[in-house]
């Protein structure tokens, strides 16, 4: 096996990589593009495409490939860019659990403070109910929704908003508070954060999957009134797209 064929894999998450494209269909046809995500999604049964027709004209389609081998993924970025397309933002990241999680100790107080009954056994249910969550962080099985929205966002470094001058227990109090109002929107947003400090420009990338455009907005709006947005926020381009087949997307990009 040559060294560019063995498996790359991150001893922790999933590789991940978001594309934003301009169509260019005076200069050939999606059909490369095509064989490009029907390879990738053949290559593993852990590799993931979401496709999407991006809104307002920042970019004519989206692409969202998690991938679990490196090399799975960059060939497959290759192969689509290679295509009659131009790239309009291109973005790198990798699945991850937060280090900001709720422990055992802490559901126990809460369901203690709540003056609830079975304590231990509600603790065992939530146990079971974090674990799973925990294993869709970092080996996610994307959501089938109609809408998605990607922005890359980082944490403030400035004077007295300076996110890692905050000591860790101070650190993670504020990003629970932040998790516990995102939970509102449970059943209409469904969140996936990946990291990318050291592999962007940004530190995090976020995308939120839904069938409602106007949940997307109120996430992101209701969210920077949270401490953690408001001085420590700082965010990057937002890209919203509907989610559709990959050949209905380069169909209505005028490249099949």
């Amino acid at each position: 096996m040559s060294p560019a064929s063995e498996p790359v894999v991150p001893s922790s998450g999933w590789g991940v990589a978001h594309l934003m494209l301009r169509a260019l269909p005076g200069e050939g046809s999606g059909t490369g593009i095509q064989g490009a995500l029907r390879a990738f999604g053949q290559a593993a049964p852990e590799n993931q495409v979401r496709a999407f027709s991006v809104l307002g004209g920042r970019a004519d389609f989206g692409l969202m490939l998690v991938a679990p081998d490196l090399h799975h993924l960059d060939i497959a970025v290759k192969g689509v860019t290679s295509g009659p397309v131009e790239v309009v933002y291109s973005y790198l990241s990798i699945t991850e659990e937060s280090e900001y999680r709720a422990t055992e100790d802490d559901e126990r107080a809460r369901l203690i403070e709540l003056g609830e009954d079975d304590i231990e056994a509600k603790v065992a249910d939530w146990r079971e109910r974090i674990a799973h969550y925990r294993e869709l962080r970092v080996h996610p099985d994307l959501p089938v929704r109609r809408l998605l929205c990607f922005y890359p966002m980082s944490k403030r470094r400035e004077g007295d908003d300076n996110w890692y001058a905050l000591t860790f227990d101070e650190r993670r109090t504020l990003m629970m508070g932040h998790g516990t109002l995102g939970r509102t929107f449970a059943g209409r947003v469904t969140q996936l954060i990946t990291g990318s400090a050291g592999l962007d420009d940004w530190e995090w990338g976020v995308t939120l999957f839904s069938d409602d455009l106007a949940a997307l907005k109120e996430i992101v709006y209701e969210m920077r009134f949270d401490e953690v947005s408001a001085r420590f926020g700082t965010f990057g381009p937002f890209f919203v797209g509907l989610i559709m087949d990959p050949t209905a997307v380069l169909e209505r990009s005028g490249l099949v």
